[in-house]
């Protein structure tokens, strides 16, 4: 192993610490959220929950869960991430396979690519993007959540740029053995690429969670807003009638409390999912970020 020199040895010290920090940052307003949720009301109102729970109790939890319409957008929510993730990686795969290949093979292939690298640093802004998801009759349906951002142009690249990391003899031995395209790109591209698959679905799955705007374009009834649009009209527009709890209940809980909690929900998804595809996430983006 070479012998580090102090200059290294003071890198990796303040490395380490300035990542240190960063993560607190992180954590830090969900500890605070979580224990504002596990609080009193009193407590909550007052300001006092720091990173601890005063008064313990699990009454906003129990309010959250035993709300229909929470459950409602929550159920929503994951329909929308699991579908959007599905359809936005089946599309992106068969593009990146297809814009992989050399102009040779697939002939127009740079038309195609300039053409999409266009509409990355170009759009038509969001009149005409809901003028197009109006005419096409997609308000108030699912499909107008995960249709008009199935492809994403930086996530096709990583993808273009791991297929072509794939050693080409093997895409050779394949067709020489009778493969189609097809069977090429299901025996021999997907099962060495489970990195970038699952590196770029995580980045979905965040971001089709997170989104709360395109709900409150395209979805006119609040029973169809997904979790994070559901969230959004309580603590920013502070509308409170879309809770579905009674304003007893919410007098005796605090809005404080029933709103980290039902935040705190929200967030244990991404949570649950993250460690499983963490152990991908360096490989997938340094051999998709490297282009040849």
């Amino acid at each position: 192993m070479p012998r580090k020199n102090n200059g290294y040895s003071t890198f990796e010290v303040f490395n380490y610490g300035f990542l240190s920090v960063l993560s607190l940052l992180c954590i830090l307003p969900l500890l605070h959220i979580f224990a504002v949720s596990l609080s009193s009301r009193a407590a909550a109102t007052g300001g006092l929950v720091t990173l601890w729970p005063i008064d313990f109790t699990t009454a906003a939890y129990m309010e959250t869960f035993g709300n229909d319409k929470f459950s409602n957008a929550l159920f929503i929510g994951i329909e929308r991430t699991v579908l959007g993730t599905v359809v936005s990686m089946v599309v992106i795969t068969l593009a990146a396979y297809s814009l992989s290949k050399r102009s040779r093979v697939f002939p127009g292939r740079g038309v195609y690519a300039w053409y999409l690298i266009f509409t990355m640093l170009f759009n038509g802004g969001i009149v005409p993007t809901y003028l197009i998801v109006s005419e096409t009759h997609l308000t108030n349906s699912i499909w107008a959540l995960v249709i008009p951002g199935a492809v994403n142009v930086w996530n096709l690249i990583l993808m273009i740029n791991f297929f072509r990391s794939i050693p080409a003899e093997m895409e050779e031995a394949a067709v020489v053995d009778g493969a189609g395209h097809i069977q090429t790109l299901v025996r021999v591209f997907l099962p060495v690429s489970a990195p970038v698959i699952a590196t770029l679905s995580l980045f979905t799955m965040v971001t089709h969670w997170n989104s709360f705007f395109d709900g409150i374009i395209y979805l006119t009834k609040p029973d169809q807003y997904p979790l994070s649009t559901f969230l959004h009209t309580i603590i920013v527009q502070e509308n409170f009638n879309n809770t579905g709890i009674s304003q007893e209940k919410l007098a005796m809980l605090s809005n404080r409390t029933v709103k980290a909690s039902q935040i705190f929900v929200s967030a244990i998804p991404i949570l649950l999912v993250y460690p499983f595809l963490q152990k991908y996430f360096v490989k997938g983006i340094m051999i998709g970020s490297v282009k040849e």
